[in-house]
């Protein structure tokens, strides 16, 4: 029998899936802090990177198993970052054609870099104090 929330009614989930989810934070956050110490812009090392990579694929394949608990907040926010950061990334590439385009093509991969850098931080913190991920602007 599932044990339940008693403020919000949710069904609190496993706590090998809360580790699991913490491993993802983790591995999202090992590639910002790859994108911050090398050459390459926190958002491309955010989908290039392998820990990220890792890191989606994961959420796809337990995305079920957090159905229904706070978890399913986090799964929810940290794929959806994902790929909002590679739709910013080609609004960058296709800016980054022109001549013209190539400054507002930086600034925006940086901007969303920063937007990755905020959503890990901030995510990992309401996980941390086993709290759904933030609802508003997933």
């Amino acid at each position: 029998m599932a044990d339940f929330d008693g403020q919000s009614g949710n069904q609190l989930p496993e706590q090998g899936l809360v580790a699991l989810t913490h491993a993802i934070y983790a591995l999202h956050a090992l590639t910002v802090i790859a994108g911050l110490m090398t050459s390459a812009l926190i958002v491309t090392a955010f989908l290039t990177g392998w820990p990220s990579i890792l890191a989606v694929i994961l959420n796809y394949l337990k995305a079920s198993e957090a159905r229904g608990t706070y978890l399913e907040s986090h799964f929810r926010w940290q794929i959806r970052t994902f790929w909002f950061a590679l739709l910013w990334v080609a609004v960058a590439g296709l800016l980054a054609v022109t001549i013209v385009g190539l400054p507002l093509a930086w600034a925006v991969a940086a901007i969303a870099g920063l937007w990755v850098l905020y959503r890990v931080t901030r995510g990992w913190l309401r996980l941390s104090g086993a709290r759904q991920a933030p609802i508003a602007a997933q």
